[in-house]
């Protein structure tokens, strides 16, 4: 049996019909379900439902073969247990350095709030900037406003809810999109059946295309 990590929310709901046409129907939609592990038309691969965050923890320790998670997400993961053969061009958008329109100039050690903290970290040291990094899990786009941070560090798509909180894109640190990752031990033991399914969701993924919030 294979196991899939698919992360819940946004993924899941463009993953899910990626994953049909590969051939890989879901028994249950993640949406109208409260099961987490979920059976597919193959009876051989089974998938579960997970936050974000847990994808590539579950399939860096083995407790999944495969998953699905943002670029974002694996830019944060600090283990090195993942091989990512395929970017499914779906869920993208950027991450992004934003600031108030009105900014002054850059303070020697700027407060950035996020929650990609450990990408944040390095993308300032790699500018040799010393920054204070302010950890925050939601609402990061308030933080300027209310003198908490003085630019942020977050994932846009159109900007329009950084637009409408009075900030601009200042640079994109990186492109986001959903990404398969596999265990790297589960693909030298069962290399056969994991690289054709890597391959079905390949072919699948080829020119699809999607959107982030």
């Amino acid at each position: 049996m294979l196991t899939l990590a698919l992360s819940k929310g946004r993924i899941c709901d463009e993953a899910a019909p990626l994953l049909a046409r590969a051939g890989i129907g879901l028994a249950e939609d993640p949406a109208d379900s409260r099961r987490l592990c979920i059976a597919t038309s193959l009876d051989d691969v089974r998938v579960l439902v997970l936050r974000a965050q847990d994808v590539p923890t579950f399939v860096e320790h083995g407790a999944a073969d495969l998953g699905i998670a943002g670029k974002d997400v694996l830019l944060e993961h600090p283990g090195g247990g993942l091989y990512e053969p395929l970017d499914l061009g779906i869920a993208r958008c950027r991450l992004v350095l934003a600031e108030p329109r009105d900014a002054k100039p850059a303070a020697p050690r700027p407060r950035v709030a996020t929650k990609y903290v450990a990408t944040a970290r390095r993308y300032f040291a790699g500018k040799g900037v010393q920054a204070e990094i302010i950890r925050l899990y939601g609402s990061m786009e308030i933080a300027p406003a209310v003198d908490l941070a003085d630019c942020i560090v977050d994932v846009a798509d159109t900007g329009a809810t950084l637009a409408a909180n009075g900030l601009v894109v200042r640079e994109e640190i990186a492109a986001i999109s959903a990404r398969l990752v596999v265990n790297k031990a589960a693909m030298k033991l069962s290399h056969g059946r994991i690289s054709a399914l890597v391959e079905r969701i390949g072919r699948a993924a080829a020119g699809d295309g999607g959107g982030c919030r």
